[in-house]
């Protein structure tokens, strides 16, 4: 499966969640888009809730179903709560960290910015999104990028930077610190109702 490239928007007002992580997309029509958006819509089945649940964070960490399969079965190798483990891996990708630092205003914004080289791990380059990072490792700023635009608009924005990562916005560098709690992540998925959607 091909990776999503049409309007996140409407995926957000569709399920009623800000996608992006900025919030704007709900703040003028706060309803599902389509004629009959704003009229009352049916109340979903256990399956229609389950997968709206595994759509919502597949579209809001930008993956493709393949992906998202994969890290869901990889962390339920790991200890601890299934659901939990998931979520934690999704945070620990390259491209999310860009973005939970500050170098971003969106996943998009931030994947592009890892795919174009512009990000480094611990000084060395890397150009792979999904790569999963270890706490305690240093994201930053290529020496060559350290004037763009996108990046500095990006810290400017008043983002609101996560205690598991620690940022300093002089040199343009973050603190992979360490795995998140749930309680850190987003309240608004229910990462039990993906955990019964694949173990059907």
């Amino acid at each position: 499966m091909a990776r999503f490239t049409g309007s996140l928007w409407k995926k957000s007002r569709r399920y009623g969640i800000s996608l992006t992580g900025t919030g704007k997309e709900l703040e003028k029509r706060p309803y599902a888009p389509g004629q009959h958006g704003p009229s009352q819509r049916k109340k979903l089945t256990e399956y229609g809730l389950q997968l709206q649940e595994k759509q919502k964070l597949r579209y809001m960490y930008g993956l493709t179903e393949r992906q998202f399969r994969r890290i869901f079965d990889d962390a339920a190798k790991m200890r601890g709560v299934h659901g939990e483990n998931f979520m934690q891996i999704l945070e620990s990708r390259l491209d999310n960290l860009v973005y939970r630092a500050g170098f971003a205003r969106t996943r998009a914004q931030a994947r592009q910015l890892v795919t174009h080289g512009h990000i480094t791990l611990d000084g060395g380059r890397v150009d792979i999104p999904s790569y999963r990072v270890l706490p305690g490792t240093v994201v930053g700023v290529r020496e060559k990028s350290q004037n763009l635009d996108a990046i500095n608009e990006a810290l400017e924005a008043a983002n609101v930077i996560p205690e598991y990562v620690t940022t300093d916005a002089d040199k343009k560098e973050a603190t992979f610190n360490r795995y998140p709690e749930r309680s850190e992540l987003s309240s608004e998925i229910n990462e039990a109702l993906i955990v019964e959607w694949y173990s059907r």
